[in-house]
């Protein structure tokens, strides 16, 4: 076909036309495991959206052609098929692609002749419905009260109650409750871990306290230590902290 005689090819191991291509490989002069059929699939295809219209006949002959060269590639690159190979001389896949490109015209003459017989009867009608002798369809259900579907339609139109969203509603504690706590704690106490501390409360009030501890962190009240991710934080006085960093360069 003509787009496919048209198709240039630039590859690694050949450049110019693929009929050109096609006679080197049939005659063993260009190794066809050299050859990347993928490009010249993309290049086809480019070709095709170059010209702006879709050719079937040069696709169906390009896909037979490319079939044949895949099956003659594949078989080359297994060592086992080495006896088979040996056998199949350029003269025999030569006609084996004819005989390929035959059997599609062959088809594609079938398909002409399915065609002109359709166009010649479309003015004939046929009969729709079951055949005379066809099986009669058994009901599948059984037979139903009109007055217990109207009913049950009639509770499937109530308007559903409005929802409740009051268990939805988060409510969060004052941070002032937590930040006296901390404080009240840390006048008794050095040090304590916020994690025995906060123990059996809930996530929001978890999340109070913390933000009371980054505010008391942020006015340099407190410290904060922490020895790997995931560990307990453990909550110190500031001037504790201090003293302790002191007494550590001083020794």
């Amino acid at each position: 076909m003509l787009a496919v005689r048209e198709l240039e090819l630039d590859l690694d191991a050949f450049e110019g036309p693929f009929d050109l291509l096609l006679s080197l490989v049939l005659r063993e002069e260009l190794p066809l495991q050299e050859v990347d059929l993928a490009e010249i699939i993309i290049a086809f295809v480019e070709h095709l959206d170059g010209r702006g219209e879709l050719d079937l006949d040069a696709c169906g002959e390009f896909l037979v052609l490319i079939s044949a060269l895949l099956e003659l590639k594949a078989r080359a690159m297994f060592p086992e098929e080495e006896a088979e190979l040996a056998e199949l001389e350029p003269e025999e896949a030569a006609e084996e692609l004819a005989r390929r490109l035959a059997e599609y015209r062959r088809a594609k003459e079938a398909a002409n002749w399915l065609r002109e017989r359709l166009d010649d009867r479309r003015d004939l009608f046929f009969r729709i419905g079951p055949a005379p002798l066809a099986p009669k369809a058994e009901r599948k259900l059984a037979q139903q009260d009109p007055e217990k579907l109207a009913g049950a339609l009639r509770l499937l139109a109530v308007e559903p109650p409005e929802p409740s969203t009051g268990h939805m509603a988060l409510r969060f504690p004052p941070v002032s409750q937590f930040l006296d706590r901390w404080r009240t704690l840390l006048r008794r106490r050095a040090r304590f871990d916020f994690d025995q501390e906060v123990a059996g409360l809930s996530r929001v009030e978890i999340a109070v306290a913390f933000l009371a501890l980054l505010e008391l962190r942020k006015q340099n009240e407190i410290a904060i230590a922490q020895a790997a991710p995931f560990a307990p934080i453990r909550i110190s006085r500031a001037d504790a902290e201090r003293s302790l960093s002191w007494n550590v360069r001083s020794a």
